[in-house]
């Protein structure tokens, strides 16, 4: 695949939400197959002792891209299975030991900022979701949302969580088809983000949007109905959807920053 570093309009970055709902309504059940089958080798392989969580984070690129390798098969009729999130390390014996740099970079990294942010908040965040995952609710919950080290903690979480992104966002589809060495495609992808930012910033709000205003009808859906317990119901299959969707995304960011030769999502 030719790659060639372009310019976004910001407007992208909303037909980038866009086209990824429309491609993967077209595969629906194959797309979630993977993003379940993903979330399953990755609960077993946590379970591991030492390595386990390192390792997990570790496939998080190889995840992303896996996607990216899907969704492009999708545009040209091909086959959506989760056998594609190792299809990459099937390649060129070069771009096997990049990918594997790059995951082994980005779990060390993940790993260094859950670390600190376990010591800034005293493992108050890890606690509070164990408490929302059991259903929990009353002064326990209250009390650690009032404490300030959890924000704080949340603050150097996700803000670090965030910049990290930033040069592994394209980087392992730089150097799966641009055959770029790790090092370069990190710069590659902190380059583009930087040039395209405008439809990067236009991208999260649009997300962000549509989180809001599905939250907000299915909230007042509950109310109109007197059925409480709709919103819990809804909650895990729509957070499976949308992450989903967001993965399904990630292939359109890549193709208007860098070009290549997939076909657009409404003509193929």
């Amino acid at each position: 695949m030719a790659l060639l570093l372009k310019i976004v309009a910001p407007s992208q970055g909303a037909r980038w939400m866009r086209d990824g709902f429309r491609l993967f309504g077209r595969h629906p059940l194959a797309f979630s197959l993977m993003l379940v089958s993903f979330l399953v080798a990755a609960l077993v392989v946590s379970m591991v002792p030492l390595l386990g969580p390192l390792v997990m984070l570790a496939g998080l690129p190889l995840m992303s891209l896996g996607f990216m390798v899907a969704a492009e098969s999708a545009l040209r009729g091909g086959p959506i299975h989760p056998g594609q999130f190792i299809q990459p390390l099937r390649g060129p014996p070069g771009r096997r030991r990049a990918l594997l740099s790059l995951c082994l970079a980005y779990g060390a990294a993940s790993l260094v900022v859950m670390l600190l942010s376990d010591g800034i908040d005293g493992g108050r965040f890890e606690r509070l979701q164990r408490l929302f995952a059991q259903g929990a609710s009353g002064a326990e919950i209250e009390d650690l949302l009032a404490d300030p080290r959890l924000a704080w903690g949340a603050f150097v979480r996700f803000g670090a969580i965030a910049l990290l992104s930033v040069p592994f966002w394209h980087a392992p589809a730089l150097v799966h088809w641009g055959g770029q060495g790790w090092g370069q495609a990190l710069f590659s992808s902190t380059l583009a983000i930087w040039r395209a930012k405008g439809a990067f910033v236009v991208y999260i709000v649009s997300w962000a949007l549509m989180i809001a205003v599905f939250g907000a009808v299915t909230a007042t859906l509950s109310a109109l109905l007197s059925a409480r317990e709709m919103a819990g119901i809804l909650l895990l299959p729509s957070v499976l959807i949308f992450s989903t969707v967001f993965y399904v995304s990630l292939l359109f960011t890549f193709h208007d920053s860098f070009g290549g030769s997939t076909a657009d999502v409404g003509t193929a």
